[in-house]
């Protein structure tokens, strides 16, 4: 072990409950994970025993729901639904568990208020008559005395219920994130005038009344912690603020958070598990690569010098040195969330000095939000073997082939390993200097560390696993004939669109302006308001340059709906932060030597313009794949070669094929 990182491996308690390190696995939705009898599915007991094994001390599950009355049943695990059948599926996983000395603690939710997703409401209720987070058409009806009552001895039946299957102790979601307690707390959104609504201690009467009710029935030792925001971040309704922005907190702010968790701590909150933010400002409470890791210290410092309990924090500390940062006066439990879908045993890694083996979260939502808000099981976009561990791992092979990769991009990167993985002699070949593909320029903005240790990542997977990487060989038939495998993947990757827009203005791609291939100069009109075109305009606009985006369609980035909605809400929020001008519904037509004419429903306008930059998508490099149509042995076209997408893509589509070969 590296000492400057030993204090991340020192026992810590929870009230009497001791826990091996002060590493605890942040919950994160089980979403599809229910079986027919709300208990836990088999891949949602085998997720938890690959994280325990990992070397986390302390496992948070993800939300179970105290009832079903709000939401579908199966929609989540329910420990109150058949209790029996609820302990028979989760007391093995749970002695597993306990086999490798973690502790696991249940967490137990009432429910997402008005903050529930519309399809998915079973019952609009809400602490008061609020309208929907994300349809404003759609009403929650305030909740009755007799609905409360109900919620709190739910919540209390089901702690009884996670005792007696062998649970560590039970977290309460939560006075956090918006969700239907914390709805109660806010002033903003709770109007009540009986006991449950008024002054502050009215309004956490109901979180109150749980631990109170949960103390009484389980017992004073047994643990219950707080899954606590300390603040909202809301400059209104549905608008967040953003890090640095100046504006008037309509939520929760930091002296009332600070109060609140007193008062928690007070009625019987064994710890708190801080972080900050609404279903409002959400991006606060999933963070973005947008953000500074780290960003919760602040919170977890306040709350921590407020209140004499254990305080768990999260936000992107899988940075070791942040990690041990924030342990000194922030915390006293580091949590990982999203970092231990990428790789469980990151806290193994980290203990054992592996430091370069941690594949890298890079806070794209794709595998784990983006999915829940499909109605579909967590996962993780560069681990697809995340929540499907037993079911879709990789075994050894039976029969050694010989493998040959073409294409250095992320899918190409995969397909090798998965391969040398499972035992086959691979060999990778690039036509470039360097691997990484599009990811290579992609990774250039600040925001995008994540992206360049993925390169090296996988950089670094390759040379363990002993796979023949070949730099500036450009692959053909003949190349593919001569070099004799027994089974050949393409993954040659896609090249920008360049559409002929005419003039003499300075007119290059995001790509080439990415690479350093051009210079950008102080006034750029970006044409293609995608990810890319967004992205890279942040990039430049954080540069000091004036920057404008022109987008034919209706919303950049494809709409809230077509990406995670954290991503797309806080790059869509700092794009004017950061002083760019969007310009939707617009086309561009005509390009000239100092500027561009675009045109919208208001008419025509001209933007100056030094450097016309073009990000209208990219097109697939498939031509290796057709030409070598018959050549006698099995050929697979993957990533954006065989369709263009995104990393979640690459990754997941070479990941199956290689597991298969």
């Amino acid at each position: 072990m590296n000492p400057k990182y030993a204090k991340l491996f020192e026992p810590v308690s929870i009230g009497k409950l001791a826990i091996k390190n002060r590493t605890s696995m942040a919950p994160m939705g089980l979403v599809c994970y229910s079986d027919v009898n709300g208990g836990f599915n088999r891949e949602a007991q085998d997720y938890y025993i690959e994280r325990a094994k990992g070397g986390v001390g302390l496992i948070i599950t993800g939300i179970c729901a105290a009832d079903y009355s709000e939401m579908p049943e199966q929609a989540l695990p329910c420990p109150t639904y058949n209790p029996l059948m609820f302990c028979k599926s989760t007391s093995p996983m749970i002695e597993k568990i306990h086999a490798y000395d973690a502790k696991i603690f249940l967490q137990i939710t009432g429910g997402l208020g008005r903050s529930a997703i519309p399809g998915l409401i079973k019952k609009a209720i809400a602490p008061s008559e609020n309208s929907n987070r994300f349809d404003p058409a759609k009403q929650h009806r305030a909740m009755t005395k007799e609905e409360i009552q109900t919620l709190i001895q739910n919540f209390i039946k089901g702690a009884a219920v996670a005792k007696q299957a062998g649970f560590d102790g039970v977290e309460i979601h939560a006075v956090h994130e918006g969700y239907l307690l914390d709805q109660f707390a806010i002033a903003f959104f709770n109007k009540r005038t009986d006991e449950y609504g008024g002054d502050l201690r009215g309004r956490l009467k109901i979180a109150t009344d749980i631990v109170q009710g949960v103390k009484k029935v389980c017992g004073a030792d047994f643990p219950v912690s707080l899954r606590y925001s300390v603040k909202s971040f809301m400059k209104g309704l549905r608008q967040g603020a953003l890090p640095g922005e100046t504006f008037t907190e309509v939520g929760k702010d930091y002296d009332e958070g600070v109060e609140a968790a007193r008062i928690l701590v007070e009625a019987g909150y064994d710890s708190l598990n801080v972080d900050a933010g609404t279903y409002d400002s959400w991006y606060w409470n999933h963070p973005p690569m947008f953000f500074k890791k780290g960003m919760y210290r602040e919170f977890g410092r306040r709350v921590k010098e407020a209140v004499n309990v254990p305080v768990i924090l999260a936000g992107r500390l899988d940075d070791p040195d942040l990690a041990i940062d924030a342990l000194n006066g922030c915390c006293d439990l580091v949590s990982y969330g999203r970092p231990l879908l990428a790789d469980p045993y990151l806290v193994q890694k980290i203990e054992t000095d592996r430091l370069d083996e941690i594949r890298p979260c890079l806070s794209c939502h794709d595998g784990c939000m983006g999915r829940i808000a499909k109605g579909l099981p967590l996962s993780c976009a560069v681990n697809p073997a995340c929540g499907r561990e037993t079911v879709y791992g990789l075994s050894p092979v039976d029969v050694k082939k010989k493998v040959l990769i073409i294409g250095g991009g992320i899918a190409g990167l995969e397909a090798a390993r998965v391969s040398a993985v499972r035992g086959h002699s691979v060999t990778l070949v690039e036509s470039g200097d360097r691997l990484g593909g599009n990811l290579i320029p992609g990774s250039v903005p600040d925001f995008k560390t994540d992206d360049r240790r993925l390169i090296a990542w996988y950089e670094n997977q390759l040379r363990k696993l002993g796979v023949e990487v070949k730099l500036n060989t450009r692959a053909d038939r003949a190349y593919v004939e001569k070099f004799g495998a027994d089974v050949v993947v393409t993954a040659t990757g896609s090249k920008p669109i360049v559409p002929d827009f005419g003039g003499e203005n300075h007119i290059c791609t995001a790509t080439d302006v990415l690479s350093g291939k051009e210079k950008a100069g102080d006034k750029i009109v970006v044409i293609g308001g995608g990810l890319v075109g967004c992205e890279t305009a942040l990039w430049l606009a954080q540069q000091g340059k004036k920057v404008s985006v022109v987008e034919i369609m209706p919303d950049i980035l494809g709409g809230p709906h077509n990406m995670p909605f954290m991503n797309y809400d806080m790059l869509k929020d700092l794009l004017p932060f950061n002083k760019v001008d969007v310009y939707c519904g617009t086309k561009l037509t005509k390009v000239d030597d100092t500027s561009v004419t675009v045109e919208n429903k208001e008419g025509a306008k001209e933007i100056p313009a030094d450097t016309v930059l073009v990000a209208v998508g990219y097109r697939s490099e498939n031509k290796l794949q057709e030409e070598l149509r018959g050549v006698g042995i099995p050929v697979y076209n993957i990533g954006d070669s065989r369709e263009v997408k995104n990393i979640i893509h690459a990754v997941w589509n070479a990941y199956e094929v290689a597991r298969s070969l």
